[in-house]
């Protein structure tokens, strides 16, 4: 008989592994807090690394990494290579192509009913994503079988991560008499009433000195709003700083660029409600920017043999859809400039006037492919849905 150390068996157990970052992390601790505040039992949450976790969910510094504790109704738990089983979820959901350690395999196996056992898969646009969710994979040597679960956006996959109330949260704040101007001002930064903001999260940018000089020499004033990232070394290059920090604020002619701390999700979902344009990268802040409603920037996390460039244009087939020629041409030519696959080898400066030009045509596009969107089921509700059709055609 296989011996469990405790604590009792919880409804859903996610593994999830640091691959982009902390971006892994992030669709995971979302979704762990979204099904647990869902009401639809116990969810346990095993990380690789704590302090990217700690960075996301400042609550989970108060954790005991050997002993584990609880946050938001999630049970959070340090995955080392020591590793030794809890009692299994009953359905243990294995994301973004990470490896189950064998000792949960085989404390799954031995189990009277196995679990449920969800292989969560990257986001992606592409057409083949919809005839592959859902498939099954047998184990070759255990009595359990694996199903593949794919984000998406049609009915044919399994949603995005959205929040029961987001969409309402995001209108309140939006809606409050003082809104954005108070945002700004509890972060000591002013911006005038026509001002272009911007947020810029994102990965490294070679480019961007020049997009920055196009900025500073805009006939509008840019804000741009820096959170900590791993382009902050592009940014001083571009300024010519050999150090940026948080709280450092820095004017160059029409140009303001303000460098904001890391912060939490519910601190960067306000950041991108707060602006007009947001550079996003990777899959969760790519995700939150298309619920905000507003235009965006996408860099896709690097592949080898660029095989994100695929995933690029799949998406921008989608997203594109009903936008008037000249808008969707300027925001296609801006996003493969941004992310060095643009056919004419255009440059986002080079790229930038006709998407500026663009931008209100944009934003009503930005809001509708949200309310789209918003139509669909939500990944959790839509997972949740899919376990519990496997779990009564078992029985």
């Amino acid at each position: 008989m296989h011996r469990f150390r405790s604590p009792a068996r919880p409804r859903w157990e996610i593994f999830c592994q640091v691959v982009d970052n902390f971006g892994d992390i992030g669709v995971c601790w979302r979704l762990a807090t979204d099904l647990a505040r869902r009401g639809g039992g116990a969810v346990r949450l095993w990380v690789d690394e704590w302090e990217a976790l700690r960075r996301i969910c400042p609550a989970a510094a108060a954790v005991d990494e050997r002993a584990g504790g609880s946050v938001q109704g999630v049970e959070l738990r340090r995955w080392t290579s020591a590793f030794v089983p809890l009692v299994p979820g009953e359905i243990v959901v294995e994301a973004f192509a990470c490896e189950l350690p064998a000792a949960q395999l085989e404390a799954m196996a031995a189990l009277r009913q196995a679990p449920l056992w969800i292989n969560l898969e990257y986001l992606s646009a592409e057409a083949w994503v919809a005839g592959c969710h859902g498939m099954a994979s047998p184990h070759p040597r255990l009595p359990l079988v694996k199903h593949f679960f794919f984000p998406g956006f049609d009915a044919g996959t399994g949603g995005l991560l959205r929040e029961a109330d987001l969409l309402a949260r995001r209108d309140a704040w939006r809606a409050r008499p003082e809104g954005r101007a108070a945002w700004l001002a509890a972060r000591g930064i002013a911006s005038g009433p026509d001002a272009l903001r911007v947020s810029l999260f994102a990965y490294e940018q070679p480019e961007l000195p020049a997009l920055f000089d196009a900025w500073a020499g805009s006939g509008r004033e840019m804000l741009v709003l820096v959170p900590e990232s791993r382009v902050l070394g592009d940014v001083q290059r571009a300024l010519g700083r050999e150090r940026l920090q948080a709280g450092d604020r820095v004017v160059r002619g029409a140009l303001t660029a303000c460098v904001l701390p890391f912060t939490d999700q519910a601190g960067y979902d306000e950041l991108l409600w707060a602006c007009e344009l947001n550079f996003v990268r990777g899959e969760d802040s790519f995700v939150r920017a298309q619920w905000a409603a507003r235009p965006f920037v996408w860099q896709i996390y690097p592949q080898a043999d660029a095989a994100h460039h695929d995933k690029l244009e799949a998406f921008l087939a989608r997203y594109l859809q009903g936008l008037p020629a000249a808008e969707a041409d300027a925001l296609a030519r801006f996003w493969r400039a941004w992310n060095g696959c643009a056919p004419d080898r255009a440059t986002p400066a080079e790229a930038w006037p006709a998407l500026a030009a663009a931008l209100p045509g944009l934003d009503v596009h930005a809001r509708r492919w949200c309310d789209v969107q918003a139509e669909l089921p939500d990944l959790a509700t839509a997972l949740d849905t899919f376990c519990s059709h496997i779990a009564h055609a078992a029985r």
